[in-house]
């Protein structure tokens, strides 16, 4: 966890225990590059225990798997703060999920397609949000298709369902991807810091877990709003 005196601050857009991936407390740009302002986005897949899924059989280990397998798959996106929605895009298809080495690359092998597709494209379906203050603009990406309960123009409340975890988009399985950028659209945008209050990190041994004020989950912890 790191000290964050100077990011926008939000509230974990989901409730019960998620694992955190590409976090920017262990590298930035957290995910490989700025484009897109991706710079410190951060995705969040829900887990039961340390587990994404608790099936596993042949597939899992060949070939891709249904998306609703997975603990993510279906639950509730929520606000991470009061704002406006700018821009909802929908209609894309939640993809087989893929956590097999040979799926997985084979994946890999067309992430040059989908990034020449554009931000909606490796986004997924996705809702933007302008913060109230002016304190940025924020993506929740990767969305299930026909789950977004919101449309632009109208304002949400810090905690409001916008929509529901999805595979949609550039996503290997269900998972949330949030990122905060100083413009509404990607292209332009640059990523801004983000951490998060309230909130709790579940040891790895075992024990209670840690409250947290306020910080930047690191990678692989398992978080979980308070």
């Amino acid at each position: 966890m790191a000290s964050v005196p100077d990011h926008v601050v939000l509230r974990l857009p989901f409730s019960g225990t998620w694992l955190a991936r590409n976090s920017p407390a262990r590298r930035v740009p957290s995910h490989g590059t700025h484009l897109f302002a991706t710079t410190y986005a951060m995705d969040f897949v829900a887990v039961r225990g340390r587990r994404t899924a608790t099936t596993r059989d042949w597939r899992t280990l060949l070939a891709t798997e249904p998306a609703d397998r997975f603990a993510a798959f279906g639950r509730p996106v929520l606000a991470p703060a009061a704002g406006r929605v700018v821009a909802v895009h929908d209609g894309e298809d939640d993809h087989e999920a893929r956590r097999s080495p040979l799926t997985l690359l084979s994946y890999a092998a067309t992430q040059a397609a989908r990034a020449r597709g554009g931000a909606a494209a490796l986004a997924g379906n996705h809702v933007v949000l302008e913060l109230d203050g002016g304190s940025g603009f924020v993506v929740l990406a990767h969305l299930r298709r026909g789950s977004i309960r919101v449309r632009a123009g109208e304002p949400v409340a810090a905690g409001g369902q916008v929509g529901a975890c999805g595979n949609s988009g550039n996503s290997t399985q269900p998972h949330v991807h949030v990122q905060v950028m100083d413009a509404a659209d990607p292209l332009a945008a640059r990523g801004l810091p983000m951490a998060f209050h309230s909130y709790r990190v579940w040891p790895r041994r075992g024990g209670p877990p840690v409250v947290v004020d306020r910080g930047v989950p690191g990678e692989s912890e398992v978080v979980e709003p308070v």
